[in-house]
């Protein structure tokens, strides 16, 4: 699949110059988002991808198994991609996505209690599918004819400059010419081979930091029941150390629902149907297991064990070469239960666009160092969250917390229980969830006061039944 627009350099008159012409690899959100940026300084902008990408519209590709899963995107994603591709979210929401709030439109039981109706953050619920065909639209659309989507193409390695150690474009399977590009992004996500081609150009690989809870995803769509008494468009059932077991429930266009049922290393759920509901009678509520028990499954399960955080160090490589660029899950990806993937990957393409603005196209090549760091930075706030929740587990592996992440641990389950109930603290809570508040903002002393007032209060047992503003069904309902 070729998605050049037909005003694309590429359809009027040959490939152009080299300095103009930047090369992104893969096609996912990052890519995407990247592509869009760079199309403002670069008068060409290809996107090399190896899948073969849907042309009718939505649907499922082997380039991002995640997507069979529940996906979310964070108030800041949304913020952001919007400012990127005006009208996108008006889009998404006419495709059958949702904007909602959260937690207030949810039955959400965080480890410590079920949240009350307390302010939170908006969130955009939809499909991967739908997200990945409606912002390619959208990117192509708002890269004004200089963006080339190249579908069903391997990139097999990194071209050298003329020095031998610089990158100046990839080789490609099947052709023995060099697509060359003053810049080349790596945005293939968690496949990436770039520190192998690193090392093909005498350059070291980045030092990898990889923390691993274990956690295992299954996932099934539902038919969803009609059922006009129900009040919320969610459910998220959260495991914690003690009972390990989780269940997340979202609302999708077609009249669906998507369940994924979560679980840490013996605990992973099954991926077979015969046990994919009896799982879910072992989550701290029955709410989960009420809702779908009466539901028509859509599909089989399907199972996603690839949630290990993985910071791969480029932004410290002190002899990186000029040229490349790496970004998205390719640099760092976090387990995808905190919801934060799309989100930082949004974050990284606005790093981006601000470390651009007024940096000489000949330029780009020798300040991809600078750029690394910047981009990088964009993913410390959601690595730090994950990494510090991951380690509560006893079986994650990775180096072991210090004595300050200990205590922010005990703090932050605190800042919970005041969550749950207290307006302030959840706003303040969901600010930095949401990755639109510095951590910093949950250590003001306003906050560190209200905390430490509910510090005596109790979190709840293990299993938590229905919360006090949502009582169960009546029997035999769903």
């Amino acid at each position: 699949m070729d998605d050049t627009p037909d005003n694309h350099p590429d359809r009027t008159g040959g490939d152009g110059p080299t300095d103009d012409h930047a090369l992104v690899l893969g096609a996912g959100l990052a890519g995407l988002l990247t592509a869009r940026v760079l199309a403002r300084r670069f008068a060409r902008v290809t996107v090399v991808e190896k899948d073969e990408l849907p042309s009718d519209g939505p649907d499922f590709r082997p380039g991002v198994p995640q997507s069979r899963h529940a996906h979310l995107l964070w108030s800041k994603g949304v913020e952001v991609i919007e400012r990127l591709l005006p009208g996108v979210t008006d889009e998404l929401k006419a495709g059958g996505a949702a904007l909602l709030e959260s937690p207030r439109d949810f039955l959400w039981l965080s480890p410590a209690d079920w949240f009350h109706a307390v302010p939170g953050a908006p969130i955009l619920v939809a499909s991967r599918e739908l997200l990945d065909w409606t912002v390619r639209r959208a990117v192509l659309r708002e890269g004004a004819g200089r963006i080339r989507i190249t579908a069903g193409r391997t990139v097999t390695g990194l071209h050298p400059g003329p020095d031998g150690r610089s990158v100046a474009g990839v080789t490609l399977r099947d052709t023995t010419e060099p697509l060359t590009a003053r810049l080349v992004v790596d945005a293939t996500g968690r496949t990436s081979k770039t520190p192998a081609w690193l090392a093909a150009l005498g350059h070291a690989a980045p030092r990898t930091t990889r923390y691993d809870s274990h956690l295992g995803y299954s996932s099934r769509y539902y038919a969803a029941p009609k059922d006009p008494a129900r009040r919320w468009h969610g459910m998220y059932v959260q495991g914690r150390p003690d009972s390990p077991r989780g269940g997340v429930l979202v609302a999708l266009d077609g009249d669906r629902w998507l369940v994924t049922l979560i679980g840490n290393g013996e605990h992973a759920p099954p991926t077979k149907a015969d046990g994919f509901l009896e799982f879910t009678r072992g989550l701290r509520s029955p709410a989960l297991h009420d809702a779908i028990r009466d539901a028509e499954p859509l599909s089989e399960p399907t199972g996603f064990r690839g949630t290990a955080n993985e910071w791969r160090h480029y932004e410290r490589l002190e002899d990186g070469p000029d040229g490349l660029l790496v970004v998205g899950d390719a640099a760092c990806r976090f387990n995808p239960v905190y919801g934060h993937g799309m989100t930082v990957a949004a974050l990284g393409a606005d790093a981006l666009d601000r470390a651009l603005t007024g940096l000489a196209l000949e330029r780009v090549p020798a300040a991809t160092r600078t750029l690394q760091r910047r981009t990088a930075e964009a993913a410390s706030v959601a690595w730090q969250i994950a990494t510090s929740e991951d380690l509560r587990y006893p079986g994650t592996e990775g180096p072991p917390p210090d004595r300050a992440t200990r205590f922010l641990q005990g703090y932050m389950s605190r800042v919970m229980v005041g969550a749950n109930t207290d307006p302030a603290i959840s706003a303040a809570f969901f600010g930095v969830l949401s990755l639109s508040a510095p951590p910093n903002t949950l250590l003001a002393p306003w906050t560190v006061l209200r905390v430490l007032s509910k510090w005596r209060l109790p979190t709840a047992p293990a299993t938590a039944a229905y919360p006090p503003h949502h009582p169960p069904p009546p029997s035999g309902e769903g």
